[in-house]
This record gives C-alpha cells, sequence and structure tokens, in this order.
C-alpha cells in the first residue's frame, strides 16, 4: 500500500492514502483542503466548492457513509452534474472533503459521476 503526505506550514505532513484520501480525518481543515484540491487539479476553490465540500462532511457526519450526489445537486438547486463540473470526479469532491475512504464500491460510484 503505497501512501503520500501533504505538508501544511508550520504543521506535520498529512498522510495520504493511495487515493489521495486522508488517512487521518480528524486533521482535516480548510488548509489542508486546499492543498488536497491542488493535488487534484483545482487550483482555487471557490465558494461553491466550499458549499459541497462542507454538505459532504455534515452528511458523512450525519449518515457515515457518501451521499447521492444528485441529492447533493438538488439540495442547492443545481443542475445533476454540479459536483461533478466543479471538481472533474465525485471522488475528487470526497478526497477535498477530507473524508475517510467510503470503500471500493463507493469509489466506484464516485469516480463514474
Amino acid at each position: 500500500m503505497e501512501t503520500s503526505q501533504i505538508s501544511q506550514s508550520s504543521a506535520p505532513p498529512i498522510p495520504l492514502d493511495e487515493d489521495g484520501l486522508v488517512l487521518n480525518p480528524e486533521l482535516w481543515n480548510e488548509a489542508v483542503a486546499e492543498q488536497l484540491a491542488f493535488n487534484v487539479g483545482i487550483e482555487e476553490m471557490t465558494a461553491d466548492h466550499w458549499l459541497v465540500v462542507y454538505a459532504l462532511r455534515d452528511y458523512f457526519a450525519k449518515f457515515g457513509v457518501a451521499p447521492a450526489m444528485n441529492n447533493v445537486c438538488r439540495s442547492f438547486e443545481k443542475d445533476k452534474l454540479w459536483v461533478h463540473n466543479l471538481f472533474a470526479t465525485c471522488l475528487n469532491a470526497w478526497i477535498v472533503s477530507g473524508l475517510p475512504n467510503p470503500g471500493e464500491e463507493a469509489k466506484s460510484y464516485l469516480s463514474d459521476m
């Protein structure tokens, strides 16, 4: 299992798994999210990116699973591809949100959206 790390200024590196998911979600903060976003090709986090990130984090905190991304889009009255268009894949949204590995089936679903 290959892992990597991201570094924050004046803080210890955050370990990532082979998919770029944080291994310890408790270490997540907005600076980590910005670095994770950069890692997946997002140069600047917009207000819409942050809406998605906090929606995913809130849903995961309540239910412990990934939400249907269509429901996330609908909750903000956006097109069903809104999350995909913002993050290139829904898995990237999950990664930037600093949430734990959702499992192989969910990763497949999130990658295909």
